[in-house]
């Protein structure tokens, strides 16, 4: 299903180091997340964005989660290192995050609260180790007022 790559992004949130894999804690030189967004691009054709944060996440599981949790109570944005050029030419945007604390890291809040998404496609995909979606669809919803699609849960 090649789309127009000027009218499709796949934005994605992914962390190596540390991460559950079938059950058991493994080092994953590249995230799930952005090995899920290289996939959508092979088929789409569409353009890649790497949401990523100022701060490093840390490489070690515990670490990272206690971050995020932290992130999450506090209700904090990351600052992202870099911004979408032309966010207006797309129409369709693949997100893929993984669950952190059932719902989307708060990097992807950053995100989706930086653009005007009306009239645009959202397609969450997000990658769990069992808790699935969780709040994350209803959230995202909330923020962009995009056109959300049926997410798929990975």
């Amino acid at each position: 299903m090649k789309t127009d790559s000027k009218k499709t992004l796949i934005a994605y949130f992914s962390h190596a180091g540390e991460n559950h894999v079938n059950g058991a804690m493994k080092h994953l030189e590249i995230g799930n997340c952005k090995v899920a967004a290289q996939m959508i691009q092979e088929i789409t054709g569409g353009d890649l964005f790497y949401i990523n944060t100022v701060f490093k996440y840390p490489g070690n599981h515990l670490e990272k989660i206690n971050r995020a949790k932290e992130e999450l109570t506090k209700q904090v944005r990351p600052e992202l290192t870099e911004q979408v050029q032309h966010m207006e030419n797309y129409e369709v945007v693949f997100l893929v995050y993984p669950n952190w604390w059932g719902t989307c890291p708060m990097a992807v809040f950053t995100f989706l609260e930086s653009y005007d998404f009306t009239g645009k496609k959202i397609a969450p995909i997000c990658t769990h180790e069992g808790s699935g979606l969780s709040t994350s669809v209803s959230d995202i919803t909330k923020i962009c007022g995009a056109d959300v699609l049926k997410p798929l849960a990975i």
